[in-house]
This record gives C-alpha cells, structure tokens and sequence, in this order.
C-alpha cells in the first residue's frame, strides 16, 4: 500500500488513482461509517452526508454489479459459495465481452466528458483484495468499489440484509453518485436479484419522479430494516438531480429470465442476453465508436459465439424493439469498412460476421410501451421478483 493509500485509510478517505480516478480505501475487514451497509455512529445520526466527489464538466459514469455481470459467479449452494469464496484472482471468470466492453467504454475517456467506473457487489467485504486484483489484471481502475457487509450482518443478527438487496444496493448508488455539471449514468446488472427494479427506483429518484411517501413505502414492502432506511432518506435529502439522469439500465439475462418480465420498465431497461447486444445499443446510442464495437466483436470470437450467433443476438434486439434498423446498417457499414482496410487474422471472422448480418431481416418493432410512473410498490411484493431461496439446510433464515 503506498503512504498515499495508508493516510487515506487512516482517514476513511479516497485515494488518487493512476488517470485521475478516484477508487474506495477502506480499513481491512469492515466497513466505514456511512458505507452502505455500514454502522451508523451516535456522532452520524444528525451529521450531513459525506462530500460527494465533484468533477468539472459533463461526465460518462457507468455503475456495474460484479457477479454475474461482469464475472461468472455461481453462488446458488453452500458449495458455490465456498469455491467462489477460495477463488484467487486469476480464476475468476469474467463473462464473455464484459472486460472489453468495460475497457472500451473508459478508454474513450477524455477531457470534454471524462468517463468513470463504479462497482458496487453483494459479495462481502472480506474478498475485497482478490476482487480489486482481478479487476486490476484487467487494467480497470474504480472510482469507487462497494462491497456488502455480510459478516457484519450476521453478527448483528441482520439476518434480512445478508440476502436483501434493494436497501444495500439503492443506499450505495446514492452514495456514491459523481457530481459534474451534466451527468450520464449507465447501469449493468444482471437478473439474478432485483437489480433492474432497484436500478429503475433509482433513476426515477434522480428524476424526481417518486417522493418520500413513495419510497418509505417500497422500502417497507422490501423489508428493509428502519437503521437502513434512515441512512437511504439522508442521502436521499441530499440528491441533486438537476445534475444527472440514468440514460440506459443493462440486464444480462444470466439466469434466461423472460425478457417481458423486464416490461413494466420501459424501454430504459434492456434485457441482453450477452454483452455484445449491449454494444450495439451503446454504438447506436453514439457512446461506442465503430472500431469499439469490432472489438467487442472480436472479444467474442475466443468464448464461443459465432458470426451466425452474433447477428441472432441483433435480430434479436430488433425483434424487441431496442435497436434500429439504421442501426444495423451502421453495424453492417462498420464490419465492410473493417474489411476494405484490410485486416489481421479477424478478417475471416470479421467477413463472416458481415454475411450474416447483411442477412438479418431488418424489420423494425416498436418498444414495449413505458407505463409512467412504475408502481414499485406492487413490483416489490410481486413473487416473481423474490430470489431463489439459498439452498442451506437448517438455515432457513437465509430465506
């Protein structure tokens, strides 16, 4: 640790990263005061909330859960758990597309709109260093990385929060919001939890589009503990919208949920079914160049997917609604431009990839229609947005 990394430990503080970032310095083992999740001291009940970090100008900052939708994390048995658990950082398996996608993203970083990253994870604290190594051998620095404070839960008898979501992860995205003039969040999760319905509360907190009473009460559908929803309300105080909205909420459909599930939503939440779709919307949407997007093409070529499967997961978008047929036809020019330059070794994949999507059938389908405002309240209580109870004998209250 550098004495720059120590002194902000010492202080619950923030340290400088390489490239400006700002990333989370925690002390070993347990959360700050006011980290989500974390210990409210009598000295914070009536103390304002901490100085959020500010940059000048407009900014990309793009939120991402980690399990299952940045890495391949099985934790469904007590068994998964222990392996995942005993993983060292170079045998986590990220999922196909998310390093370059994410690489990508940032790489686009510059002056007039400076681009950060944030992850925020419900795995526990305690595997903080190996995560921050692995997204370190992907060159991916966070401004901030929240993990959840599961150990801390269990002996407090918190036994809701260890598999509760929606009060951890809702209190971290306030948290750890990035002030600037005019900011650009885009969100990536998976359908495993709830992220799409605590990203949606989300946005439309910043929007200004659901009040107090609204909140107390999906907070209290949700079962989150009074403490938590004490924390969520003070940050909630503290919000400026006018600086920010939620342009694009990802879901990677890791567990092949019915993608009309996600429709009360609108067509801000886009469920894709790997990260390659992802990219096409975020070409379509101009925040991915033509050579970022040929990437991500290329990242899957080495994990399986074919150039046929590839233009089924466009046809696919369009089917849904999410992608315009001009769209496509970017993607189409992109791949002929890609060839006419003359290529490396992709150049047979690359040709391949351009066939099959010159035979996509380019018929355009409107969104699904956006219901405004979205009845959280009804969502939260709704059976089909309960997890799967954790297979733990005798430990029921887990469930």
């Amino acid at each position: 640790m550098s004495e720059e990394d120590a002194n902000a430990a010492q202080t619950g503080g923030t340290a400088e990263a390489p490239g400006g970032a700002q990333h989370e310095v925690t002390p070993e083992g347990g959360a700050l005061p006011g980290e989500a999740g974390g210990p409210v001291t009598p000295e914070e009940e009536g103390a304002p909330s901490p100085a959020p970090l500010t940059l000048a100008g407009s900014l990309h900052h793009f939120r991402w859960d980690l399990d299952k939708t940045y890495l391949r994390t099985e934790f469904d048995t007590l068994r998964d758990l222990i392996r995942t658990y005993r993983q060292s950082a170079e045998e986590k398996v990220v999922v196909p597309g998310a390093r370059t996608l994410l690489q990508e993203l940032l790489n686009a970083d510059g002056p007039d709109t400076p681009r950060r990253v944030t992850f925020i994870s419900g795995s526990p604290q305690q595997m903080r260093k190996v995560l921050q190594e692995r997204l370190r051998l992907d060159g991916i620095e966070p401004a901030h990385f929240l993990l959840k404070p599961n150990l801390s839960n269990i002996l407090r008898l918190r036994f809701k929060a260890v598999r509760g979501q929606v009060g951890y992860k809702l209190e971290a995205l306030l948290q750890s919001r990035i002030y600037a003039d005019d900011v650009t969040e885009m969100l990536f999760g998976d359908d495993a939890e709830q992220d799409a319905f605590i990203y949606s509360l989300y946005a439309d907190l910043l929007r200004g589009r659901v009040d107090r009473a609204t909140l107390k009460a999906v907070l209290d559908a949700c079962h989150v503990y009074a403490i938590d929803q004490h924390r969520i309300f003070r940050l909630f105080e503290h919000l400026r919208p006018e600086s920010g909205t939620v342009a694009r909420i990802f879901i990677h459909l890791d567990r092949r949920s019915p993608t009309r599930r996600f429709n009360p939503y609108g067509p801000r939440v886009v469920p894709v079914f790997n990260w390659f779709q992802a990219a096409a919307v975020l070409f379509g949407d101009g925040v991915l160049s033509e050579p970022a997007l040929l990437r991500v093409l290329d990242s899957m070529r080495g994990e399986g997917y074919t150039p046929l499967r590839l233009a089924s997961s466009l046809q696919d978008l369009l089917r849904r609604g999410h992608l315009a047929v001009s769209v496509l036809g970017r993607v189409g020019d992109a791949l002929d431009r890609a060839l006419d330059e003359g290529v490396d070794a992709r150049g047979w994949f690359l040709r391949q990839c351009a066939m099959a999507v010159e035979d996509v059938h380019a018929f355009q389908r409107d969104v699904p229609p956006w219901r405004e405002p979205i009845d959280y309240v009804t969502l939260a209580e709704h059976t089909r947005f309960r997890r799967e109870p954790l297979r733990l004998p005798r430990l029921r209250f887990l469930d």
